[in-house]
């Protein structure tokens, strides 16, 4: 294998599991997808959207010659994984809420899980639930507004405290509960972004967790001899996205490219 990893959102969320990817594997050649016309996911029709994601991922691979597709984003996840794996012939890892590692890390059994209104409603999510924290507490909040403040702070903005504490008013509650919640699942790949910000704003020391390690790991047990690539920073969008060439760059990505969708729903 000789391409690029190429990891797809549906917006910049992805741009988190980059991130961790970079911290496992240095000089891992890595291109990015982002479907933002269609951003966000968490409001499209399941059957529409699992045809478009399947859509845009192959000509997304097509376009920068990947050697593995990392889906990152659960929403895409839940819906798409059997879809592409049944049409592209590349290994494709797909994100899931990090359930697990947070209940084994949770001293007081009380955990909390921020995703969209999709992933909190999904079976799915509360199968994971049931098969690693049945033990646990589980703070359930739906917050797709950190979904457009990530979005607006790679596009330049200010974070703004007064919009964040109001969405996660119900979770700052549960660390006063009893049990008292101790720690949380960053259960969208657009909520590691703003980390910095949600430890500043919590009333009490918290163990954040997300999937970005757990992608990293498998990518090297799916791909463990990718190498460097001339595709290496590529990066494509399915609406114009200028606005958002400056939080690519910062992390290694150059400036996006018009994604050509044959057959796109």
């Amino acid at each position: 294998m000789s391409g690029p990893v190429l990891l797809f959102d549906s917006g910049v969320g992805g741009l988190s599991v980059a991130h961790a990817l970079r911290q496992h594997y240095p000089h891992l050649a890595m291109c990015y997808a982002s479907d933002n016309a269609w951003l966000p996911y968490g409001l499209r029709d399941d059957v529409m959207l699992s045809g478009r994601i399947v859509s845009v991922c192959k000509a997304a691979v097509d376009a920068c010659q990947a050697s593995v597709l990392v889906v990152a984003c659960n929403t895409a996840s839940t819906l798409a994984l059997e879809g592409l794996r049944a049409t592209l012939d590349i290994p494709v890892v797909g994100t899931v809420p990090a359930i697990k590692p947070a209940a084994l890390s949770s001293q007081t059994r009380h955990i909390g899980l921020l995703a969209t209104t999709a992933t909190v409603n999904r079976s799915y999510t509360q199968t994971l639930i049931d098969s690693f924290a049945s033990d646990c507490v589980v703070t359930k909040v739906a917050v797709d507004a950190l979904v457009t403040e990530a979005e607006a702070w790679l596009s330049g903005a200010a974070i703004n405290d007064q919009r964040l504490n109001l969405a996660l008013t119900p979770l700052w509650q549960a660390t006063q509960a009893t049990p008292a919640l101790d720690t949380v699942v960053l259960g969208c790949t657009h909520f590691p972004l703003l980390k910095t910000e949600l430890i500043r704003l919590s009333p009490v020391p918290l163990v954040w967790v997300d999937s970005g390690d757990a992608i990293a790991r498998r990518v090297g047990q799916v791909a463990p001899t990718l190498a460097n690539s001339s595709q290496d920073g590529r990066c494509f969008t399915t609406a114009p996205a200028s606005q958002l060439t400056k939080g690519f760059a910062r992390f290694g990505f150059h400036s996006p490219q018009r994604l050509t969708i044959p057959n796109a729903v």
